[in-house]
């Protein structure tokens, strides 16, 4: 008999859209709710986010606004920016809510916890790159200016800047998520993941060199972390690996001693 998922419900497609509609709504209200708080703090949450290119500058220098409505629209885009990522935990479990109903018991069973993981992983990987990249990169880049250059950094392309760096660094900072999945979905083993680690080496590094700035410390930071969480995602897998084959061993006796 086939496997039926927990909350299976016919809806039609006209239902789906509706519930699809209210689900996104949601999603949207928790942001623009943050964006509305966050808003009277955007100049505070620019200069939070400058610190530490400021940190790393000569003294007497400071950024500057090319365009004429940098000065608003900089700090704005980053108080909306900041607003998506408080309420990516919402946005997600919108779309948990909108999913789950169709999911069967085992997949909710992975699928909760790698949800969690990826919001908190992400989150990890944007912290390590403020609080750990960012004021090595800033350095190197400041110390190594020519002479008679003045660093006076655009604060539009500043805010560009770090937010790809943002993006590379909590991208990556999900490896072991991707790992697992691609172990759950029986699309590879975590030995055939293992038999790669010579090629995730040096792809981690060749993607270290795409998405950081042209010096070998940000290229480090980024592939060393990237490396070290494809071992961590090979860890799970094989603890995920194990408790499958536990379950269907239960299973089996489960069915010999029924029969």
């Amino acid at each position: 008999m086939p496997e039926i998922p927990e909350d299976d419900q016919e809806l039609s497609f006209l239902e789906h859209l509706v519930e699809l509609r209210s689900r996104l709504l949601k999603a949207c209200l928790s942001v623009f709710v943050v964006l509305i708080v966050l808003l009277p703090f955007s100049r505070h949450l620019y200069e939070t986010l400058a610190a530490p290119m400021m940190a790393q500058m000569p003294e007497g220098s400071s950024m500057i606004a090319i365009d004429v409505a940098s000065p608003f629209l900089t700090p704005f885009k980053l108080t909306l920016l900041a607003a998506i990522m408080i309420s990516i935990p919402v946005v997600l479990y919108q779309l948990w809510a909108f999913v789950a109903p169709a999911l069967f018991k085992h997949e909710k069973k992975l699928a909760r916890p790698l949800l969690l993981s990826s919001v908190f992983l992400f989150y990890a990987g944007c912290a390590f790159a403020y609080f750990v990249v960012f004021p090595l990169v800033f350095g190197f880049l400041n110390r190594y200016a020519p002479e008679g250059v003045a660093v006076m950094t655009d604060i539009s392309k500043y805010l560009d800047f770090v937010i790809t760096l943002f993006l590379a660094f909590g991208i990556t900072f999900e490896v072991p998520i991707a790992t697992i999945i691609l172990v759950a979905t029986g699309i590879t083993t975590p030995d055939k993941l293992a038999s790669w680690r010579p090629y995730i080496i040096v792809g981690a590094f060749a993607i270290g060199m795409i998405l950081t700035p042209p010096d070998v410390i940000s290229q480090t930071l980024l592939a060393l972390p990237m490396w070290l969480l494809f071992e961590l995602g090979i860890i799970f897998s094989r603890i995920l690996v194990s408790e499958k084959t536990a379950e269907t061993g239960e299973e089996a006796d489960a069915d010999q001693a029924t029969n």
